[in-house]
């Protein structure tokens, strides 16, 4: 029975030594991705976690814009950005995955096909 507890506790001890490290992405990430013309789009993400919750900014063309929905689980990430295009807000759709100083994001229009850019995190 010992045995037992004592298998679970370390069990415990190793899921939550895993969500400790997996969830430290607070701070300014950077990506960079060819806009429609052929011209590198710089995007800035500032991300606060607190336990679950991801909350901050994404900066780039448009100025800071505020996500919303965000949420960490382990290394999976994901978020809501809302734009204003043209007189309508668009829902941006973000998901990605945490490696270390990258964070691999899948970024989800409305009517255009998904894209994929890398965010590294930027040493200050």
């Amino acid at each position: 029975m010992n045995i037992r507890k004592l298998f679970c506790a370390l069990m415990l001890v190793g899921i939550l030594a895993t969500v400790a490290v997996a969830a430290d992405i607070t701070g300014k990430w950077k990506s960079e991705a060819p806009g429609r013309d052929g011209t590198p789009q710089l995007t800035t993400y500032t991300f606060k976690v607190e336990g679950e919750k991801l909350t901050g900014t994404v900066s780039g063309r448009q100025n800071d814009t505020a996500i919303s929905d965000g949420k960490i689980n382990g290394d999976e990430i994901s978020f809501v950005v809302v734009r204003n295009m043209g007189g309508q807000d668009m829902k941006i759709e973000y998901k990605g995955k945490v490696a270390g100083d990258e964070i691999k994001l899948t970024i989800t229009v409305p009517e255009r096909p998904a894209r994929e850019v890398v965010a590294k995190r930027v040493k200050e």
